[in-house]
């Protein structure tokens, strides 16, 4: 039996990691309620969900977010400006946690850019 044979078993083939199976999440506004869509998603971490960015207008908030994530040993990117964050071509989905008034066009501007949106309210 050859080696390539060997290696492309149906076992081996039901195990092959596929586009769906990292889902890349950024978390816009997490001072409040965008935290508890961060705790959400790292409840997730056995199906593939990896928070990867997190944006808030805020330094502070974003530098202490960073570091909590990174205490827990996820390597995040912070943004200031979410119009940068939509930009990242490894980001797969967005959750927005902003202020009420921001909801609607920074949902519009991410799906703009090719991203799916979670946006609890209003829209």
């Amino acid at each position: 039996m050859s080696a390539a044979a060997a290696t492309l078993t149906p076992r081996n083939w039901a195990n092959v990691v596929g586009a769906n199976d990292n889902i890349r999440v950024a978390t816009v506004g997490f001072r409040s309620r965008g935290n508890s869509h961060i705790s959400g998603m790292l409840k997730q971490k056995p199906e593939g969900v990896r928070v990867v960015a997190l944006c808030d207008i805020d330094g502070k908030v974003l530098e202490k977010g960073i570091a909590n994530l990174k205490k827990k040993g996820e390597d995040v990117t912070g943004f200031t400006d979410m119009r940068e964050l939509f930009d990242m071509n490894d980001l797969d989905c967005v959750t927005m946690a902003t202020p009420n008034h921001w909801h609607a066009l920074g949902a519009i501007w991410a799906i703009q850019a090719g991203k799916d949106v979670y946006v609890e309210k209003p829209v």
